[in-house]
């Protein structure tokens, strides 16, 4: 399994290397890197869901959070935004202790509904936030707005700088690499930790919580190491998304940009490697086809999150494994009924004998 990830993993990297070379109309460049950043926050969050079994809603929050760290520290302080991604991922695993240990007496649906809470008390926050902060007064006193932004959102805060190094036509190339960059970090962390001894000790958890703390694995310590995990990563994607940009709003936290980001991880596949990576690029390609049809896009999306749930709960990458392992048993039963029949003539040639 691990030889046949790796060739995976070089073929669709080959391919994502070597998209922008093939000179795509420049809106589907932007449309791959939007979904190399869903791809790789879906990734985290089947660290948390689909591995941990932790029903957890707050990675919309935490993607959110990491975006206006970056987007305050860039129109504030005056940051180049490359050095505001580290302490963004910082911010969003303090962010995801607290969380951590407010969900570690709760279950299922429970924690659900308190990550979800915790994403609209903050949606809340940002959107009723309307007073002039001290420190805008100080920096900006002709154009004072709230520190957040407010319902009006936040910009002018900077960007990764390709436009200096490659021209203002290709810019948008160097943020797709970055944006690929993150997400083979994303794809090769959660690779490393699903085949870890951590990643045991998560399954162990999901599978059969009482049994793995009979065997000494610290449900506290383990719960708070995946939501950590997780969230470092999703947070610096939410900072890659506002460079990218170049605003963050509330509709980062919008509750139908949470449901358009868990129905990536349910047609992919909850617990699947590959299954964040599938979903993104199922749903960003349904999107782009409903867009046709604004009036009924919302509706085309449930329809196919629907269907999948339905007839393929496992999701598009659990479907395809499934088929690889018919294949190989229907290859593996010809190669035995052929050694059989090989075997009986040698065993009647040598009676003849």
């Amino acid at each position: 399994m691990k030889r046949r990830d790796y060739i995976i993993f070089a073929l669709l990297l080959g391919i994502a290397i070597a998209y922008p070379w093939l000179h795509p109309p420049r809106y589907l460049i932007a449309s791959a890197l939007l979904m190399f950043c869903y791809a790789t926050v879906v990734s985290q969050w089947n660290l948390v869901f689909g591995m941990a079994g932790i029903f957890s809603l707050a990675q919309v929050a935490i993607f959110a959070l990491g975006a206006y760290i970056t987007a305050m520290l860039g129109r504030y302080l005056d940051w180049s935004l490359w050095y505001t991604f580290p302490l963004a991922g910082l911010g969003g695993v303090f962010f995801s202790l607290l969380i951590g240990v407010a969900c570690l007496r709760l279950r299922g649906i429970y924690v659900a509904l308190l990550t979800l809470a915790v994403s609209q008390v903050m949606f809340v926050l940002i959107q009723t936030d309307s007073m002039c902060s001290s420190l805008n007064k100080v920096l900006n006193p002709a154009t004072c707005v709230s520190l957040t932004g407010g319902a009006q959102g936040l910009g002018s805060f900077g960007s990764f700088g390709w436009r200096s190094v490659l021209g203002g036509r290709d810019w948008i190339i160097g943020d797709y690499y970055t944006m690929l960059a993150l997400l083979v970090v994303g794809l090769v962390v959660a690779f490393v930790i699903s085949h870890s001894r951590i990643g045991l000790a998560f399954k162990a958890l999901r599978d059969n919580e009482e049994l793995a703390r009979s065997r000494g694995i610290s449900q506290f310590k383990y719960q708070l190491l995946v939501f950590a995990l997780s969230a470092f990563l999703t947070a610096v994607a939410g900072g890659f998304y506002a460079a990218h940009f170049g605003a963050v709003g509330t509709d980062m936290i919008s509750f139908p940009l949470l449901l358009f980001i868990i129905s990536m991880l349910v047609v992919g596949g909850i617990g699947r490697l590959w299954g964040p990576l599938l979903g993104a690029f199922l749903l960003m390609a349904a999107d782009e086809v409903f867009k046709e049809v604004s009036d009924w896009r919302n509706v085309g999306l449930g329809v196919v999150v629907l269907l999948f749930m339905v007839f393929l709960p496992e999701g598009l990458a659990g479907a395809i494994e499934k088929g690889w392992q018919r294949i190989e048993r229907l290859f593996g039963r010809r190669e035995t009924l052929g050694q059989a029949a090989r075997s009986d003539d040698k065993a009647s040639s040598e009676s003849g004998d």
